[in-house]
């Protein structure tokens, strides 16, 4: 399976969260490299999307949509941090 970047996740974290999060940082629970959402490589399939750390490849976060409900968990991530404007 082809990956994309976290890029592919802009829409649908838009109407989760209200703001663009591909520009927010995150640090990885495994290596604790820090970088930004966008350059995450994303998975999706028809279930949903599985972002893993572009560094070490731990699954750090999975997206999916369930009886019409976003539903985000980032077990791979121990911090995430908002874009300053």
């Amino acid at each position: 399976m082809n990956h994309v970047d976290g890029n592919a996740l802009a829409g649908p974290l838009l109407e989760l969260f209200g703001v663009d999060m591909t520009t927010a940082t995150g640090r990885c629970s495994g290596c604790h490299d820090v970088d930004l959402l966008a350059r995450a490589s994303v998975y999706i399939s028809q279930m949903g999307a599985v972002i893993h750390c572009h560094s070490c490849g731990i699954v750090q976060g999975v997206l999916v949509e369930i009886e019409g409900a976003m539903s985000l968990r980032l077990p791979g991530v121990a911090l995430v941090t908002s874009a300053a404007e």
